[in-house]
């Protein structure tokens, strides 16, 4: 099942300088997964050393927030489009 990955523009240095990529996956996790197995070092940019996601990295499945659905077990279906979005700070 192929999903759009949108890659913000701090992670694109690890994906080859893409915006976007297209992915076989069938959760959030499972996406983690080949995304590093495509772009060495990308999970640990967004995972914790326990395999948890970052708490100032959002992950949004089709514009909704993982956090309300069922977080890195979220499941993913063909045509899904997935954004990562690093939080913003500032004053």
């Amino acid at each position: 099942m192929a999903v759009t990955v949108l890659i913000p523009t701090a992670l694109q240095k690890l994906t080859r300088d893409q915006a976007t990529l297209e992915c076989q996956a069938q959760s959030i996790a499972d996406l983690l997964e080949k995304l590093e197995q495509d772009c060495p070092g990308i999970k640990g940019r967004l995972c914790d050393d326990s395999g948890q996601l970052r708490r100032f990295v959002n992950f949004y499945v089709n514009n909704e927030d993982i956090r309300f659905l069922n977080g890195i077990e979220t499941p993913l279906r063909d045509g899904d489009e997935v954004s990562i979005i690093p939080a913003i700070a500032g004053g």
